[in-house]
């Protein structure tokens, strides 16, 4: 099993210098391969190999002398391979087109070999031992570390070690249906009772002194030394809300996944629902699609299950205690008593019922066969779509994530 673990770096004066001249090798590659990916299919209509741009390399040291000097060599070999993943994304529709890096934004690079924990250090092929903070100790074999510069100037380091599967953590064994909202970030049942999780809306707590800011930034003269500066101060604020935003989502996921085994969850469709001016900044904070991630791969480590229901699944508009459909439910009615059986829903409590014996009744079934919707086509070369159509679990484009 592969596990990630992020720790601080504390880098000197002269080893800041030497990780600034390899960001700035691996983004010049990444940009000269790329553009030379553009041309050949602009000239050719077809899509450049990955062993062409990486045979580049060694005609660009001895052309760019500093691409030797100042980058570890297997550094430029990752940047190869990430771009070819990322043409192997965009064609597959799980990304857009690859984009030309800047030096203004966050910075990376990915070291596949040679760094070693000495300490409370890391040992960095050219850049020599770094100060680090761990939080948790590095184990199992180390397969890559990758060193990244915030926008703030922080440093952190991403070592991906390969671990035995561990079975020590805590284990529940409920099945939870979680109904996703704005007004209630969480409304989750378990069969028995409901419990809301209020929505922190972190950019709202902090959008009075992140606008005050903003407009101070947009008085600054353009290309001016005090308009770089005050640019990290608007990007300090900007990191307070990810990482208020991160915390919360991190503690309620780690929460949940310990009180169960199997947790059923909506797939949204986030991107159609932010086109909403009304809503779409409020659905940008909640973080739905960031949780829904969480839950997933914290599931996996206790080899729990998260299900995915079709979105298109009823969930508001269906009575729990008879199933009845009732035609249309505005947004703004929170309560409402069923037609035919006369049951009173409170319309979150029963939308994460609903989920939770969709759910139940998905892995009863074994899982069906679940079909997946394809984004559609655009004016890029994304796979073309297909119509939504219903499985053998009777719901539509429900999917079963488990180890």
């Amino acid at each position: 099993m592969l596990k990630a673990v992020k720790v601080r770096l504390y880098p000197t004066t002269e080893q800041q210098e030497s990780l600034a001249k390899s960001f700035g090798c691996a983004r010049w590659y990444w940009n000269y391969a790329l553009n030379a990916c553009i041309q050949h299919y602009e000239e050719t209509g077809k899509s450049l190999n990955l062993s062409v741009y990486k045979a580049y390399l060694p005609q660009l040291k001895v052309e760019h002398s500093w691409l030797k000097e100042d980058c570890y060599s297997a550094v430029l070999q990752c940047v190869a391979i990430n771009l070819n993943k990322a043409y192997t994304n965009f064609f597959e529709g799980r990304a857009k087109f690859p984009r030309f890096k800047s030096k203004h934004h966050k910075q990376s690079i990915q070291y596949p070999q040679n760094v070693k924990v000495v300490g409370d250090c890391l040992d960095v092929p050219k850049i020599g031992v770094v100060k680090a903070v761990f939080h948790r100790p590095i184990e199992g074999k180390i397969k890559t570390v990758t060193i990244s510069k915030t926008p703030t100037d922080k440093y952190f380091a991403s070592v991906l070690c390969e671990v035995e599967d561990s079975t020590n953590q805590p284990s529940g064994d409920k099945i939870l249906g979680i109904d996703l909202g704005l007004k209630d970030f969480a409304i989750v049942h378990d069969g028995k009772e409901v419990t809301k999780y209020s929505n922190p809306k972190h950019l709202k707590r902090h959008e009075r002194n992140l606008t005050r800011k903003q407009k101070k930034l947009a008085r600054k003269v353009k290309g001016s030394k005090s308009r770089n500066k005050y640019r990290k101060v608007v990007a300090k604020e900007h990191e307070k809300v990810s990482n208020s935003r991160q915390d919360f989502l991190h503690k309620l996921s780690r929460k949940l996944v310990d009180d169960s085994q199997v947790i059923v969850v909506e797939n949204l469709n986030v991107k159609g629902m932010i086109r909403n001016r009304k809503l779409s900044k409020s659905i940008s904070d909640v973080g739905w699609g960031m949780f829904v991630n969480f839950l997933d791969y914290k599931l996996k480590r206790k080899d729990g299950q998260l299900v995915e229901i079709g979105r298109f699944f009823p969930s508001s508009k269906m009575c729990s205690c008879c199933g009845h459909v009732i035609d249309e439910l505005q947004l703004d009615v929170r309560e409402w008593s069923c037609p035919s059986c006369n049951a009173f829903h409170d319309r979150d409590g029963n939308a994460s019922l609903n989920i939770r014996n969709e759910g139940i009744r998905i892995l009863s079934n074994g899982g069906g066969n679940p079909v997946i919707a394809e984004p559609r086509r655009s004016k890029t070369n994304k796979p073309k779509g297909r119509k939504a159509s219903v499985n053998d679990a009777g719901s539509l484009h429900c999917t079963v994530r488990s180890v």
